[in-house]
């Protein structure tokens, strides 16, 4: 292929149509008129001899040849941008901005009250919304868009534009009324699968089968759910004063041993520990100010590591 001979805006336009898969939205991404994009796409077509897009519903679908070219492409434009900008001095101590990232209950509860504490502390100018991350796939497609700057939660899905950082794991523990309880108890398999069950379910059913449910399946038992809840921080005060047991992450379940009757108990099985993970995409190497923040996430993750 003769370099001297490639349009770099067609390179643009083609990551501005793999980030956005519609053809209305990509040209307004980069300034571009609508019949331009549609023309910078026939051009693209023509370039790489492959449809690269296909019309799927109210969008597009890349091609196999579009996905293999989206990371080199990329990668390719990053550089230039680089060169073309260098970077600006951040510092957080006096910068203005405002993130927004999407976290499921457990990254309200746990990641956030420690990650607000070193923005107070390091970026009081910096401010951060924090939106609801009950369906996983549409969060991401949001942060594709760049409607959103970070994901932060566990249990959440891949995509081959994103960036996928572990910032620790959590196991499970068991919850009790603490009047039913004392403080080396584990609970016995028997009582595991008799007591009745309160459960956390963000979908609103009664969350089965799951991995707990498979393990006792194994052993020939079942347990009963009695209380299905939508919002997490409801289940400890629904044990406390009752016979119900719950099965949560160790590091919600403290969060509520001072503020509901209920004790920790170990579960009688292996149940197996989870990741909690920070998802973005590869537009954040670009920014200074998101470097920092995600940065400043994993810093905050070090300190609730066990």
């Amino acid at each position: 292929m003769n370099l001297a001979a490639v349009d770099l805006n067609l390179l643009v336009a083609f990551e501005a149509l793999m980030e956005e898969r519609h053809v209305t939205r990509a040209a307004e991404r980069i300034g571009l008129a609508q019949p331009s994009m549609s023309s910078a796409l026939r051009r693209l077509r023509a370039l790489f001899a492959d449809e690269l897009f296909l019309r799927a519903g109210a969008g597009m679908q890349p091609t196999e040849k579009a996905l293999a070219l989206a990371g080199p492409i990329g990668e390719a434009l990053r550089q230039v941008r680089s060169a073309l900008a260098p970077e600006l001095a951040f510092d957080p101590a006096t910068a203005r901005r405002r993130i927004t990232i999407a976290a499921t209950d457990y990254g309200d509860l746990v990641v956030v009250p420690e990650l607000t504490r070193l923005l107070r502390m390091e970026a009081p100018n910096i401010d951060l919304a924090v939106r609801p991350l009950t369906d996983a796939t549409a969060a991401l497609a949001k942060l594709e868009r760049g409607e959103l700057d970070a994901l932060i939660g566990g249990h959440l899905p891949d995509s081959p534009r994103c960036i996928r950082h572990r910032l620790f794991e959590e196991r499970f523990v068991c919850i009790r009324d603490a009047a039913r309880a004392n403080r080396s108890e584990r609970l016995s398999l028997d009582d595991y699968a008799t007591l009745p069950h309160a459960l956390f379910s963000a979908a609103g059913g009664d969350g089965l089968p799951s991995v707990i449910d498979a393990l006792l399946a194994r052993r020939g038992l079942k347990r009963r759910v009695a209380v299905t809840l939508a919002h997490v921080v409801a289940v400890p005060f629904a044990v406390a004063g009752t016979d119900l047991i719950a099965t949560l992450a160790e590091r919600v379940a403290r969060r509520f041993t001072h503020l509901a009757e209920i004790a920790v108990v170990a579960p009688p099985i292996d149940i197996p520990a989870f990741a909690i993970d920070l998802i973005h995409t590869t537009r954040a190497a670009q920014d200074p100010a998101l470097r920092w923040f995600l940065d400043a996430v994993d810093r905050s993750g070090s300190r609730l590591r066990y």
